[in-house]
């Protein structure tokens, strides 16, 4: 059966020497798909799209598209970065605030580019089934995530970056998940475990711990994930 992959955020891939040429989901990617699957990554900053191509040469079903994913009304938005953050720039984001949180004595540029509403990029590009999610936005992670229709497109699995959520969006965000029938299950695919994984399955344990998570550290978090049912 054919299975959907969707990467939001793809960066430079596993090409990013600042990374150590490592990125979680794009080694699930090439791992797990086969030739009657697709894959479909998102990246915002244009400086990436030569490297995410070469990352995939060799996945020909694999899809690359260069434009924002965005909470909003889709329209040309503002991107900020700093050239400190060359080559591959992680922090670039919507958010002017996210870079300088980052870099707070940095001079900060920024570019124009097409964005996509979440859930129109979902219905004109993707369809109504996601195996895999992986969400990794650069401060907005919570806000689109929480935009999707979730009553319009089943995603099997959601992996989405946790590091910059405060411990109002957690909460909001588990309730959310929670009520959608999804379920807390650990580390998403972030090789650095910055991710939290959501699976579309009833565990009605794994759904009482999901709301304490808002307290847990991100360092306490392999603790935490010790209690909960693996499946």
């Amino acid at each position: 059966m054919k299975k959907i992959f969707v990467h939001l955020g793809g960066g430079a891939g596993d090409l990013d020497e600042r990374s150590n040429f490592r990125c979680g989901f794009t080694e699930f990617i090439k791992k797990k798909i086969v030739a009657e699957d697709k894959a479909y990554v998102v990246e915002a900053n244009s400086k990436n799209i030569v490297k995410l191509k070469s990352c995939y040469k060799d996945f020909k079903n694999v899809n690359i598209f260069n434009f924002a994913i965005t909470h909003e009304n889709s329209k040309e938005y503002e991107f900020f970065f700093t050239e400190e953050d060359k080559p591959h720039y992680q922090v670039c984001s919507m958010d002017i605030n996210h870079v300088r949180k980052h870099y707070p004595n940095s001079i900060i540029n920024s570019f124009k580019i097409k964005g996509f509403n979440i859930n129109e990029f979902l219905e004109n590009y993707i369809g109504e089934k996601i195996d895999y999610l992986s969400v990794d936005l650069e401060g907005i992670d919570y806000e689109v995530l929480m935009k999707i229709d979730l009553k319009k497109v089943l995603i099997e699995n959601i992996s989405i970056e946790h590091l910059h959520l405060n411990r109002t969006q957690k909460k909001a965000m588990v309730k959310y998940l929670n009520k959608n029938g999804y379920s807390y299950c650990g580390y998403g695919y972030d090789h650095m475990n910055f991710d939290y994984l959501f699976k579309k399955k009833k565990i009605i344990w794994n759904r009482f711990l999901s709301n304490f998570l808002f307290i847990i550290d991100h360092k306490k978090l392999k603790y935490f994930n010790k209690l909960i049912y693996k499946n």
